[in-house]
């Protein structure tokens, strides 16, 4: 870090990702809840600090959550906070599980993955639909401390996409106990019920706890 930044801009937290989104959403988790800490300014994303990309090989949510979280901890010297996320179908063992975002062979390629399981899905009856999104929320300090937690919103999958808010597969999960697909709910209610917002709000506590040991040993609490 440059030695020209004051301690009270400098990062305390970086979040192993480049997404824009998720960096706001765990900014407005955090805002308020640890003295001292400047969530606009301290909390970062991985980009900012030349993280470099990490090789997703894990075999669970947990275990690519956490990967992540450590390499970006290590690197940065801060503490780190990573996710992983995916959707999990009940008739297909679980399914696409960890490979959701790749389910059609390329990654990121929303329309396709999300075809190819409408059409794997096709003769499946309705009480046989159930599925979740679920996510994993891991911390990692450079020490190699971790606490994993895990979110999930189940629901039922819909014969053809709904809505257009949301990314992924959010326009074919309609969440049990309600009519709408994620991707037709308001974003409020979205981030109520979310897996990843259920996940992330679970790990809070851990979270706040290593953000306020580093910032009392970067103060010399520590010594």
């Amino acid at each position: 870090m440059s030695g020209g930044a004051s301690a009270a801009s400098q990062p305390r937290l970086v979040l192993a990702t480049r997404n824009q989104g998720k960096l706001r959403e765990l900014r407005e988790l955090l805002r308020g809840q640890v003295p001292g800490l400047d969530v606009d300014t301290q909390v970062v994303d991985a980009a900012s600090l030349e993280a470099p990309d990490v090789v997703e090989d894990g075999v669970t949510f947990e275990e690519i959550s956490l990967k992540k979280a450590h390499a970006v901890a290590r690197h940065t010297g801060l503490v780190a906070v990573a996710d992983d996320s995916g959707l999990s179908v009940e008739v297909l063992g679980g399914a696409p599980g960890i490979f959701s975002a790749r389910w059609a062979g390329r990654h990121g390629d929303d329309a396709s993955n999300l075809q190819l399981l409408l059409d794997q899905m096709a003769d499946v009856k309705p009480e046989h639909r159930n599925a979740a999104f679920v996510c994993a929320a891991a911390v990692a300090t450079p020490a190699g401390e971790e606490h994993v937690e895990l979110g999930f919103l189940a629901g039922t999958l819909l014969t053809a996409p709904r809505g257009t808010g949301g990314f992924g597969y959010d326009p074919i999960l309609q969440p049990h106990g309600m009519h709408v697909s994620v991707a037709e709910l308001d974003p409020e209610v979205k981030n109520s019920i979310s897996h990843r917002g259920t996940a992330f709000r679970q790990l809070l506590p851990e979270l706040v706890r290593l953000l306020a040991g580093s910032h009392d040993d970067a103060s010399g609490g520590g010594r």
